[in-house]
């Protein structure tokens, strides 16, 4: 047997790191209707959410948020000129979390204008308001660069506001297409993001600085489609392309 152990270790079949990872909450979206109460909750309003973003976020409407087949549906709908709707779902005070593995597998919407995210804020602020007290952005897409999907973190030092932002790119085609594993994996010291259990960009902790490092306080999960805004709208919207899901399969949360 320990011969066996020792092969299987060599032959990388056998994953110590994520083994030692324990699920402490998920959602498996089995059962249809609105989203689990007690699990999500909503970001409501239109005030454009401080991106200049055009939806009018939704509660607790399955025209815009619905479980069915197995699946958490957020759609972004088109209701007049210029206006749209859609749903933004947290877990703040639900589901909070310092450190741990996160993952969501999801297909994304497709088409100009489009601006999905799977991401994290702080759910007490210790730090102040934004950037002071980070976002950790697991995946972020926007529609008219459809082969692309992307990852950042934000804090007081790093943030695109000031044009610091810690970010990183990844070609991923077929999105619309085909289920991703999105998903980060939040330590002490770090911050290591990965699509489908392959890293693709790793944050350090440089200083014991809040404005470098606010990530040792409890963070929540949002999930969100938003239309237009500073950076989904820069090549403007193609209204044509609506209604426009957003896929969740799980939500799974992890940790040592």
């Amino acid at each position: 047997m320990k011969n066996i152990f020792i092969l299987l270790f060599l032959c990388g079949s056998f994953n110590v790191s994520q083994a030692q990872w324990k699920l402490v909450w998920s959602d498996e979206f089995n059962t249809p209707g609105q989203p689990d109460p007690a699990k999500w909750g909503y970001d409501i309003g239109g005030h454009g959410w401080g991106n200049q973003e055009k939806q009018f976020y939704t509660k607790a409407d399955t025209n815009n948020a619905v479980v069915r087949g197995g699946s958490l549906i957020i759609t972004a709908r088109k209701t007049g000129e210029g206006k749209y709707t859609s749903a933004r779902l947290i877990t703040r005070n639900k589901g909070d979390w310092k450190y741990g593995r996160i993952e969501v597998r999801a297909k994304l919407p497709k088409g100009r204008g489009i601006w999905p995210a799977i991401w994290m804020l702080p759910t007490d602020w210790a730090y102040g308001d934004w950037p002071a007290s980070g976002e950790i952005d697991i995946m972020e897409f926007v529609g008219y660069m459809p082969d692309s999907v992307f990852t950042s973190v934000h804090t007081e030092t790093y943030n695109h506001s000031i044009g610091t932002q810690k970010t990183r790119g990844i070609h991923l085609p077929n999105t619309s297409q085909q289920f991703h594993i999105y998903a980060i994996e939040w330590l002490e010291k770090s911050i290591v993001f990965k699509i489908d259990d392959r890293t693709v960009y790793s944050f350090s902790r440089e200083k014991d600085d809040p404005a470098v490092w606010p990530f040792d306080q409890r963070f929540h999960l949002l999930l969100n489609i938003a239309v237009g805004g500073n950076w989904g709208g820069q090549k403007g919207v193609d209204d044509s392309i609506f209604p426009q899901t957003m896929e969740i399969d799980y939500v799974r949360v992890s940790q040592h």
